[in-house]
């Protein structure tokens, strides 16, 4: 699993690198208040990442959040028996 990982953690660096190489033509982002100079390459792998960063913000407020509540609502109403630990053989090792 750390391999496949790993793997797709290259990939997307090397898409970044590619997309980064290929659109180097200086632009400048005007915010109003400000001026950003940057590249083509940049601007749009910032504007990918925090697109990602907003909409799995969104997902996490509007779904995960609540589920999770809705769980812990659950739990309370409906609480389960805790089963103590066996008590473990002792070993023939006493201590001295």
């Amino acid at each position: 699993m750390k391999v496949v990982r790993l793997l797709i953690l290259l990939a997307v660096l090397v898409v970044g690198l590619i997309i980064g190489a290929l659109n180097s033509a200086p632009i400048v982002i005007s915010l109003g208040f400000t001026q950003i100079n940057s590249t083509t390459g940049l601007a749009i792998i910032v504007a990918l990442l925090s697109g990602a960063i907003i909409g799995g913000g969104l997902v996490l407020a509007s779904m995960v959040i609540p589920l999770y509540a809705k769980l812990r609502r659950a739990q309370k109403a409906n609480p389960t028996v805790v089963v103590a630990p066996a008590a473990s053989p002792s070993s023939p090792f006493d201590g001295r």
